[in-house]
């Protein structure tokens, strides 16, 4: 029987069902892949955070003198040709998380059992929606979310559900919330929808994600929806300001609906004060919603877990295993207090997905998700937490909060540097360089340049943000193979190109 597949000058790596013809090429493709990561890994990746150019010179870098997209190939080509142009087009021009001057915004370096794991999930190529397209993998996410579930503290009855990230999570967070609490405070029997969302209220501060306020948009909530209130000189919302906003909505004919807490900000790593937030949602009725995207990692320590307390007082909490669990991308979590409140938000019964055994009523994950089609996310996180245990896991968080900690110290120790907060909540450190000799008007520009100037170097990496109307550079320390003397050399080197980056600023 003539090959299907001769037409490719390597068929034995499309059709591989002959395990004679086609393993040793398997293998091969194997080998060269891995081997080409770990020159990545070593070549690459600990040679600098990311490269030094621009985005529009990186543009014309990849895509050429036109810096446009290309057509798309019309002929075949040999998997080696394509590992050495991902060699040469793509490898130099990362962003590398594993460098230990690498402090990002929420990007650690994936664990090796995490990579292994999307390895062997890729292959197996499980379709984790409805239970006979990915049978075992429904079963290891149940397990993954119900550890996830503990962890936030969560007791019986609560159910828990993988994203691809805290985004997703938070907008499947909003519509429970609004199609399972807010019928009830509207005299509705059905979710509300067009002009019964009118005259709705949540309250948020405004070191919230932005993914609540697209949430609430995409949900068809009107713009003034989400009252955003201030934090304190920490960047935590109390429940004082909170309690006056919901009391002025009342008296205005609003309905108050939900609250939407804080635990662990992307700006600065603040957390809200949950407990005085919960009593007050408890009191006025209201859903209470808390995004532990980043925080929730605190809970796999003894010595961290009061920094994100009282997570189980929440309706809902988003958790995101690709920041603080240190998993390869991507990977988000959603739980719940009432596993009947999300799957009657998002069950649906197509009869395409019909059991031809509805007796043995099958776990559907499409069923608690705004998703059909699932990756097999669980199976990275669910080896990675057997791998290290809870107590591993607590000890690479000590790690980061240890390092920021003496961040913020060592910044105040150099006397030029101001840090906001003074204290890292957790294990992000806000820092401002500010030389003496520089006036103040352009302290601003100053730390926007010192941050690119720490870019072009190679030194470190940190990103900048804006914090009481002044920008900062920030440093989120996620990076568990950083060390103290990392955190000196970028400091050596920010104090290093600080006249370069404040060279004809007055």
């Amino acid at each position: 029987m003539p090959d299907p597949f001769s037409w490719h000058p390597e068929p034995e790596l499309i059709g591989f069902r002959d395990p004679d013809e086609a393993r040793a090429a398997l293998e091969a493709l194997g080998a060269a892949t891995w081997d080409l990561s770990l020159d990545y890994l070593y070549e690459e990746a600990v040679r600098r955070p990311v490269g030094s150019d621009s985005y529009p010179e990186l543009r014309r870098r990849f895509f050429g003198p036109s810096a446009v997209p290309s057509a798309a190939p019309r002929g075949p080509e040999t998997s080696t040709h394509l590992l050495a142009e991902y060699r040469e087009r793509v490898m130099p021009y990362l962003f590398n998380s594993q460098h230990p001057g690498a402090y990002s915004y929420f990007t650690p370096p994936p664990l090796p059992i995490s990579i292994a794991g999307e390895i062997l999930g890729q292959w197996a190529q499980q379709g984790v929606d409805v239970w006979h397209a990915g049978p075992v993998a429904a079963l290891v996410e149940e397990e993954v979310t119900a550890w996830l579930r503990d962890l936030v503290g969560f007791g019986e009855g609560s159910w828990g559900v993988l994203t691809s990230g805290g985004v997703m999570a938070n907008i499947m967070a909003m519509t429970v919330a609004r199609d399972r609490h807010l019928p009830g405070l509207l005299g509705l029997v059905e979710p509300p929808r067009g002009a019964h969302l009118d005259g709705v209220r949540a309250y948020a501060s405004d070191q919230t994600h932005f993914s609540i306020a697209r949430a609430l948009d995409v949900l068809g909530f009107p713009p003034e929806t989400l009252r955003v209130l201030p934090s304190d000189d920490r960047f935590r919302l109390h429940a004082e300001p909170v309690a006056e906003a919901i009391a002025e909505d009342r008296a205005l004919g609003l309905v108050p609906y939900l609250i939407s807490a804080v635990a662990g900000s992307t700006n600065t790593g603040s957390v809200d004060l949950i407990g005085e937030l919960a009593d007050l949602a408890e009191r006025e009725g209201l859903w209470f919603h808390i995004d532990a995207a980043y925080g929730a990692g605190a809970r796999f320590s003894e010595r961290l877990a009061m920094r994100v307390p009282d997570l189980e007082r929440a309706d809902s909490v988003t958790v995101d295993p690709h920041k603080w669990f240190f998993q390869s991308y991507d990977i988000g979590g959603l739980v719940v207090k009432s596993r009947e409140d999300l799957r009657e938000t998002f069950h649906r019964s197509p009869e395409y997905y019909r059991s031809s055994l509805p007796e043995d009523e099958p776990l559907n994950w499409y069923e608690y998700t705004v998703e059909g089609t699932r990756r097999f996310r669980a199976l990275k996180l669910w080896l990675s937490w057997k791998f290290l245990g809870t107590e591993g896991f607590g000890r690479l968080v000590e790690h980061n909060t240890d390092l920021a900690a003496y961040l913020a110290r060592r910044c105040t120790e150099l006397a030029t540097f101001e840090v906001l907060p003074h204290e890292p909540e957790l294990s992000v450190v806000c820092l401002r360089h500010l030389p003496e000799e520089l006036p103040s008007e352009h302290l601003d520009a100053y730390q926007d340049r010192l941050q690119r100037a720490l870019e072009v170097s190679g030194e470190g990496w940190c990103s900048t943000t804006r914090l009481r109307g002044a920008t900062y550079l920030r440093a989120g320390v996620l990076n568990y193979l950083s060390t103290e003397e990392d955190v000196d050399r970028v400091l050596d080197a920010l104090l290093r190109l600080s006249p370069e980056a404040a060279r004809g600023l007055g």
